[in-house]
């Protein structure tokens, strides 16, 4: 993790005093960086279950979750762990390599996405100079999985589930990305997501990207939920039609990967939607902050980092949470489309809308030259 450098000499200097080399302090350091990383991760997917299940029972007229923990917070929670001890089911006549390795490979790319997002300045595992290519790579694994989860499972409604993802991944993967390079090559010359987010931080608010790339968002926003196949894009899993789609013979922690990967894709699409259009960690509103204005040399330098970096963390969760409520309201509002209308939405709409806006946005900063 690229940490305040300040911060880093004076551990290094604490353990080097007590017999520690160099190279061992390093590792020790990326093994910390990585597991806080995942602790901060896999605390948010908990929240955002527990938000969804509450803001779900509010606009239905429910109470959600309300027992397990103080207003029901660790449902999710009581949910993992009985699904970790539920027994594993496998099917009889499936292919027992696919149908193992489909879940491990939505999984993985999903964490591996986290490596290129900056929570604050230097609070990122890895600011790749390529780190939007690298997630747009990195995301294009998971229709693999899922159609390797659909065949090796004998079943056809699991086969079609998987057919489905990866034509919805497919045809959706490319207007998004298009509206990401519309930024990252042309807004912030830089394919680096701490780069984008530094080139949003003149004016506060009226330097966001969502003003300057209105399009671009929107293509984002619908692509984003028809990745993540959230309502109305949840064909691959429509239960009316498919039981439960490519998870349909999976038990135990197996369907928990394909469950946990489905809202960490969400978080990550949140948390990418915040630093490609909402300015990342700074202060929304220029020159009103009060904490910008307090005296940080009254207290400790190491003291003050750590304050500054909770701050940014703080506010770049804030983006996100804000994002992932109009995800959760989008869900219980606009009924599931069919296939069809899903496929001409991502091809024949979204796709010649992103290649415009970005040949608009090309033309506009050849002019500006």
């Amino acid at each position: 993790m690229i940490l305040n450098i300040n911060l880093k000499d004076k551990f290094f200097y604490y353990f080097f005093s007590i017999d520690f080399s160099k190279e061992i302090f390093n590792f020790l350091w990326i093994v910390f960086s990585i597991l806080i990383v995942m602790l901060i991760v896999t605390i948010g997917v908990l929240v955002l279950v527990w938000l969804e299940r509450k803001i779900s029972a509010a606009i239905q007229q429910r109470i959600g979750p309300e027992y397990a923990g103080p207003l029901g917070i660790i449902q999710a929670l009581a949910d993992g762990i009985k699904l970790f001890i539920k027994e594993d089911i496998v099917p009889a006549q499936g292919d027992l390599w696919l149908f193992n390795i489909g879940p491990i490979l939505v999984l993985i790319p999903v964490f591996l996405s986290y490596l290129v997002i900056p929570f604050e300045y230097n609070v990122i595992l890895a600011n790749f100079s390529i780190g939007v290519f690298f997630w747009i790579a990195v995301s294009s694994v998971v229709p693999l999985g899922l159609l390797m989860a659909g065949y090796g499972s004998n079943n056809k409604y699991s086969f079609l589930g998987g057919l489905r993802a990866a034509a919805q991944s497919i045809s959706y993967e490319i207007p998004l990305a298009l509206s990401v390079l519309s930024i990252a090559l042309q807004l912030s010359n830089s394919l680096s997501t701490v780069d984008i987010v530094e080139a949003q931080s003149k004016y506060g608010i009226l330097s966001w990207n969502l003003w300057r790339q209105p399009i671009g968002f929107m293509i984002f926003f619908i692509a984003s939920l028809a990745e993540c196949e959230r309502l109305p894009f949840d064909l691959p899993e429509a239960e009316e039609e498919l039981v439960a789609g490519y998870q349909t013979e999976y038990s135990g922690i197996k369907f928990a990967f394909f469950y946990l990967a489905s809202y960490l894709n969400l978080l990550v699409s949140s948390l990418f939607v915040t630093i490609f259009y909402l300015g990342g960690w700074h202060f929304s509103i220029p020159f009103l902050s009060i904490l910008k204005s307090f005296d940080w040399n009254l207290l400790n330098d190491g003291v003050s980092d750590v304050i500054s970096i909770i701050i940014g963390i703080f506010i770049t969760l804030i983006k996100s949470y804000l994002f992932l409520f109009i995800s959760i309201m989008t869900r219980w509002t606009l009924p599931r489309i069919r296939i069809d209308q899903l496929l001409n939405l991502g091809w024949k709409f979204l796709l010649p809308i992103a290649l415009g806006n970005l040949l608009l946005t090309t033309s506009f900063q050849l002019f500006l030259l």
